[in-house]
């Protein structure tokens, strides 16, 4: 399904969402209140704006007594996406964000991936899988990462602890080449990064990325991910810790000109392993 007729699939829902809503007699305010979301992401959900998780869409059925209709409907939407369905959602809210935030303990982020870094990565879980099945995943991210230069980008900053500076992906010239358009994007004025030193120590959020998103007319996000799972966390409460969390995390990094240079002289250490400096 080509992403116009997706958005006009999920503008379906929206619209039939809130004919329900209003046959059955309840505002925004009071299904939201029913399926424990707010009624402002009811009104989201209707103008397809965001979209619900499973769990909402069932709720939404009980509700309104629709017999399974949102669930069903948000099964096949789902399906016929391009992502992950633990990712999609994330992905949807990643083009109407207008600040993003990332920490990364480990992997360089995928909106700041190169196609080389990325090909690496997806070789390193599907070893036994066909070229084309990579090539289009790493075609999927590429295609995120348009995001970042268009002339409406968000506000971009990620800190990056330095184990990802230092766990080589791919080759010594494939990380070279990462490295590089990290220090290239942040030279273009593009991205603010930070690096987390090892001498740092112990620090919030050992060992779990976190994606922090903003928005012009909606509650802020949190993306985390584990195995094969991820989740969105909206509960303002949980988003305010995380906001102390990244707060205490960039107070700790190396500042955006140090950073810079651990970045390049990263670069430049994997490239007099190539033998190319």
């Amino acid at each position: 399904m080509a992403n116009g007729s997706r958005q006009a699939a999920w503008e379906f829902f929206g619209t039939e969402l809130k004919r329900r809503r209003e046959d059955a007699g309840i505002t925004q305010a009071e299904l939201g209140t029913r399926v424990f979301v707010s009624g402002g992401y009811i009104g989201q959900f209707e103008q397809a704006i965001r979209k619900p998780q499973l769990d909402v869409a069932k709720r939404i059925d009980m509700e309104l007594q629709t017999d399974g209709f949102f669930e069903r409907l948000w099964r096949k939407l789902i399906k016929e996406q391009r992502y992950a369905d633990y990712f999609a959602h994330a992905a949807e809210l990643e083009r109407l964000a207008t600040t993003i935030c990332e920490w990364a303990p480990a992997v360089v982020p995928g909106l700041l991936q190169t196609p080389g870094y990325a090909r690496a990565i997806y070789l390193a879980s599907n070893p036994l899988v066909a070229d084309t099945y990579i090539e289009e995943m790493v075609g999927l991210r590429m295609e995120r990462a348009q995001l970042l230069k268009d002339a409406t980008r968000p506000v971009y900053w990620a800190l990056l602890h330095e184990t990802v500076l230092r766990v080589p992906v791919g080759s010594p010239a494939v990380m070279a080449q990462q490295l590089d358009h990290i220090a290239a994007l942040v030279r273009s004025r593009q991205v603010l990064v930070q690096v987390l030193p090892f001498s740092a120590g112990a620090h919030p959020q050992m060992g779990k990325m976190m994606t922090l998103m903003e928005f012009e007319d909606a509650p802020p996000t949190v993306y985390t991910e584990g195995v094969l799972s991820g989740n969105l966390l909206d509960d303002p409460a949980v988003v305010k810790q995380t906001q102390a969390d990244y707060d205490l995390l960039r107070a700790a990094a190396a500042s955006p000109e140090v950073s810079l240079a651990l970045i390049e002289s990263a670069a430049e250490d994997y490239r007099r392993c190539t033998g190319t400096t």
